[in-house]
């Protein structure tokens, strides 16, 4: 069922072509099978709060198919076709889970992130016309709500809010004070609101309508919206369908119990997870609304993963660290392996978790344009600490580099951009503006993924940079843009170059340097509450800002990067270096063609590497000492 090496991965592909393999055609057909195998076993649970005895409910595969038949029936019936599109702005729940696949069913579902800002929530709604949203009823503690009825404000073709209440996953005497504590909405938007399960239960567990029976697209998913102007990638039956088949093929069956703290808004716990528990069969569980964000999560999580007898643990390199400064307090025995996706996982991290809990961590690579999934490390196998793995069956992936002789293909080892073909790409037509899909292909076919990286010569790809210019804070995306034209705001700022610096926690925090105009002395404490009035997602509100004489730039007059990189590297590891009390610092930052940026350090002092190491294993970029 799993694989051990690159070669296994292989013989998979040989068996049969990815055209010819049986599988369903749509969604619903997947769900429907898997139904019929399985209608009594577990599909979904959900608890509002993270305590291990806290009320749970769950549903089994036939509820959950057909809940998912009456979402679907619903939006058929406010007009949602095909080619129109529903949009949740929702933290997790069960109908969460419920409307995204009943939107995909219908039409074309869209999640959106819920911690964005009305204005830019209110930008996706116009950007995919959104007909239909499914959002929260005012709720203590959550601003969702109102923030959703300001966006629909703006946002011409919504006809219809549907609410979903939380209330209901409340007992007496809590869910008697809601009521009297909701929030005031504002109610001048021009939709019409209704409330989502007493719409839905109105409606017929059988799906009323013919699903199509073909591939199409059935989900749009934005990749950013920090600047009011995302960009929104479209995903086929075919993609998810693919993601959900490889989980089944190599991870799960129907005995798994995977406890998922992430959000269903992101590629991640919807294709990644939840396409594999429809295909499967398995259990998943969703603790809060805000997973791993939620109340409690973090110091419940070892007792919950031994409520739910959890088999596999889906996480994030931000929430490893956090996990790790808890003590494993139950019997996690049951749990075989924690899948990690969304930024690489620092080797020191890498491998306190694995020896605090005996869990195997499997490290993964996927993005929004192509479906999500692309490679992971071996689950039975070899596993390189620091690689993304191999690519899975049914995916290609080249090196291209550009040349004076035009675009070429990467020999072993040789760093170039990562490129991408599986049924997870869509070619031509990867975003929902055809502008956006101009040169975004080699040979018509291959997804420029915008990272930098190689391919060893045992198959295993390593990112080692990245050709676009974002931060990634927690597999968070946060355009540069946005921080710099907010700097540039202040008129004693002449330039600006926002960057990801080091983080032990995030991976990548956001920080910016900054040259005045002549006579400038703005201070750089200044600066940051200048952002933090003028930089509207709280995410990319810069950690540190620097002012410089200069800033480096190119032949052209650009912000040169790469130099604020180095600078950010040795400004972090020499700082950690010093507060540790170890004898080293950063003696300069080399960009090394195998590794990318590289920290080489000098001794100040007696030092033994086992301690460097240990400060340093924290982050992602390697160190070695100097010569």
């Amino acid at each position: 069922m799993s694989f051990a090496v690159r070669q296994d991965v292989l013989d998979i592909e040989n068996e049969i072509s990815w055209e010819d393999r049986e599988r369903p055609k749509t969604l619903y057909a997947m769900l429907q099978e898997t139904a019929v195998d399985f209608p009594d076993r577990p599909a979904i649970s959900y608890q509002l709060f993270s305590g291990p005895t806290d009320k749970a409910q769950t549903l089994t595969w036939s509820e959950f198919r057909d809940q998912t038949c009456q979402a679907a029936n619903l939006f058929r019936k406010l007009g949602v076709g095909e080619t129109d599109v529903v949009a949740l702005v929702l933290p997790n729940c069960l109908e969460t889970a419920t409307a995204t696949i009943g939107g995909m069913i219908a039409g074309i579902v869209n999640p959106i992130n819920p911690l964005l800002e009305s204005e830019q929530i209110s930008a996706i709604l116009r950007e995919t016309n959104a007909k239909v949203v499914v959002t929260l009823k005012a709720f203590p503690k959550t601003d969702i709500a109102q923030k959703t009825a300001l966006a629909v404000k703006d946002a011409p073709n919504v006809k219809t809010v549907l609410e979903i209440d939380l209330n209901r996953y409340l007992s007496p005497p809590k869910s008697w004070l809601v009521p009297l504590l909701r929030p005031k909405v504002p109610t001048s938007h021009h939709a019409d609101v209704r409330d989502f399960v007493k719409e839905s239960v109105k409606q017929p567990k059988v799906l009323s309508f013919d699903d199509g029976g073909q591939d199409r697209v059935g989900a749009y998913f934005h990749t950013g919206g920090t600047t009011g102007m995302p960009k929104v990638a479209q995903h086929r039956y075919s993609g998810m369908i693919y993601n959900g088949w490889l989980g089944h093929r190599l991870l799960f069956d129907e005995n798994d119990v995977i406890m998922c703290p992430l959000p269903l808004f992101h590629v991640f716990a919807c294709h990644v997870i939840l396409m594999a528990m429809i295909k499967s069969g398995a259990h998943v569980v969703f603790p809060t609304p805000a997973g791993y964000r939620g109340d409690g999560v973090f110091d419940n999580f070892w007792k919950l993963c031994e409520r739910w007898k959890i088999s596999f643990v889906i996480t994030v390199p931000t929430a490893v660290s956090a996990l790790m400064q808890r003590k494993v307090d139950a019997d996690v025995s049951t749990v075989k392996n924690a899948f990690s996706g969304s930024a690489p996982m620092p080797l020191e991290l890498f491998n306190r978790f694995e020896s605090a809990t005996g869990m195997t961590v499997i490290e993964g690579y996927g993005l929004t344009e192509a479906t999500c999934l692309v490679s992971c490390n071996p689950p039975e196998g070899a596993k390189k600490v620091g690689s993304v793995g191999v690519p899975l069956p049914y995916t290609t992936v080249k090196i291209f580099k550009t040349t004076e002789n035009g675009t070429v293909e990467c020999g072993a080892d040789e760093v170039g951009e990562i490129c991408i073909d599986n049924p997870g790409v869509y070619p031509g037509h990867t975003y929902t503006e055809a502008a956006k899909n101009a040169d975004l292909y080699h040979q018509d076919k291959f997804l420029r993924t915008g990272d930098l990286g190689r391919i060893d010569a045992d198959g295993y790809l390593w990112i080692t940079g990245r050709a676009k210019d974002l931060i990634i804070r927690g597999g968070h995306n946060i355009d540069p843009a946005e921080i710099e034209e907010a700097l540039m705001g202040h008129p004693e700022v002449a330039m600006a170059g926002a960057i990801g610096q080091p983080d032990a926690h995030s991976g990548e925090m956001p920080c910016a340097y900054v040259e005045l105009v002549d006579g400038g002395n703005v201070t750089a404490d200044a600066l940051r509450d200048f952002c933090k009035e003028h930089v509207h997602e709280r995410a990319a509100q810069p950690k540190y800002i620097e002012v410089l004489d200069e800033l480096p730039k190119t032949a052209v007059g650009k912000v040169f990067k790469p130099d604020l990189r180095k600078r950010a590297i040795t400004r972090i590891y020499s700082a950690e270096l010093e507060k540790a009390g170890v004898a080293a610092r950063v003696s300069e930052v080399v960009d090394d063609k195998k590794r990318g940026l590289v920290a080489k350090l000098e001794k100040t002092g007696a030092v033994e590497d086992a301690k460097v190491s240990e400060v340093l294993g924290q982050y992602v970029r390697p160190w070695e000492w100097a010569d």
